[in-house]
C-alpha cells in the first residue's frame, strides 16, 4: 500500500483530472535537500519517477539507491559544465532553455544509452530571477534538439509566477497549453507539459499540464541547506 502522502498526492491528482474532463498527469517526486533513504521509502511505496535540482547532489542519491529501478529528471538549471554529468545520469532534462545546452547534452549522451529526454523550459511570466527561454525561441531550440538520434523532444516546462491570485496564474498555464498545442503540431513525439506544483497542481492540470513536480506535499516541509 502506498504510504498516506502518497495516496493523498495521487488522489488528488487523480480527482483533478476527472474534473477537467483529462488525462490523469504523471506525478513526478521532487527530491531536493531529501536523503536518499527518504526517496528509497517512496520507492517501495510504488512511485518511480523522482525530480532533482542540483546534478551533484543527484549523483549521491544515484550512487546509494543504484539497486532500484528509477527515473531521473534533473528540473533544476543545468549549467553547460555540468552538461556531461546530466547526459550521462538522468533520463530527463527538463530545463533546456538554450542551443548551447542542446549542444552540450548531445555531445555527452553515450550512444548506448536511450535517446536524453528533454524538455524545453520557457519563462513564461519573463521574470529577470527565472531561467527559461522566451516563447518566441522556442522552435529554435526545438529544431535544433531535432538534429541529434541521442536526443528526444518530449514537450515543455515552466514555472508560473507564483501570483496571489488564480486568474493571473491560469493566464500562464493558458498561455503555455497553446505553446505545447503548437509544438504538439510541428514535432511527432511531444507529449509532455511539465507545470504545476504543490500548491497549483490542480490548477494546472485543470489548464493542460500532464506532469506535476510535488515535494512538500510528499515529504512535508523542505529542510534548510
Amino acid at each position: 500500500m502506498p504510504s498516506e502522502a502518497l495516496s493523498k498526492v495521487l488522489n488528488e491528482l487523480r480527482i483533478a483530472a476527472q474534473h477537467a474532463g483529462v488525462p490523469e498527469p504523471r506525478l513526478l517526486a521532487v527530491g531536493k535537500t531529501r536523503p536518499a533513504s527518504d526517496l528509497a521509502a517512496l520507492a517501495a511505496d510504488g512511485q518511480t519517477a523522482f525530480g532533482e535540482n542540483y546534478v551533484q547532489e543527484a549523483l549521491a542519491k544515484q550512487a546509494a539507491l543504484t539497486s532500484l529501478p528509477l527515473e531521473w529528471h534533473l528540473i533544476g538549471h543545468l549549467q553547460s559544465n555540468k552538461a556531461r554529468e546530466a547526459a550521462r545520469h538522468f533520463a530527463w532534462v527538463q530545463t533546456v532553455d538554450r542551443l548551447k545546452l542542446v549542444e552540450a547534452l548531445a555531445k555527452h549522451r553515450p550512444p548506448e544509452m536511450p535517446p536524453l529526454n528533454l524538455l524545453i523550459q520557457v519563462n513564461i511570466d519573463d521574470e529577470t530571477t527565472k531561467h527559461g527561454c522566451q516563447p518566441s525561441e522556442i522552435p529554435e531550440i526545438a529544431e535544433r534538439i531535432g538534429h541529434f538520434q541521442n536526443l528526444k523532444l518530449r514537450g515543455l516546462m515552466a514555472i508560473p509566477a507564483p501570483a496571489p491570485d488564480t486568474e493571473t496564474r491560469a493566464r500562464a498555464f493558458d498561455a503555455m497549453r497553446a505553446l505545447f498545442l503548437d509544438l504538439q503540431n510541428a514535432y511527432a513525439g511531444v507529449d509532455t507539459l511539465s507545470m504545476g506544483m504543490s500548491d497549483d497542481a490542480e490548477l494546472a492540470i485543470a489548464h493542460g499540464s500532464t506532469m506535476v513536480r510535488v515535494g512538500r506535499a510528499l515529504f512535508g516541509e523542505r529542510a534548510s541547506q
